[in-house]
């Protein structure tokens, strides 16, 4: 039996995943004419947004209302700017 281990938040961040928000704005199921807005964050990779895709998948196969669009923002969380190499340790007694 093999175990397989998820990468962390932080590893994934490092790895160029983003913090992603997406707007979506859906048809209401009993009044189509009106629009409904759901907020979805996740961790996922610019451009393609896999994760972001595989959910929207998801509304567009199991949920009533119908989507009408995405709006789609992402924010790099760690940057190369964020690290630095420490240059001496401090002992205090």
């Amino acid at each position: 039996m093999t175990h397989e281990i998820k990468p962390s938040e932080f590893e994934l961040m490092l790895r160029d995943w983003r913090l992603t928000t997406a707007e979506i704005l859906y048809h209401f199921p009993d009044h189509p004419r009106l629009l409904q807005s759901y907020v979805w964050q996740e961790l996922d990779r610019a451009p393609k947004f896999p994760i972001l895709t595989q959910f929207l998948d998801f509304w567009n196969r199991e949920l009533d209302g119908k989507i009408h669009s995405v709006k789609v923002d992402s924010l790099q969380l760690v940057q190369p700017t964020d690290w630095r190499l420490g240059k001496g340790e401090f002992l205090i007694h």
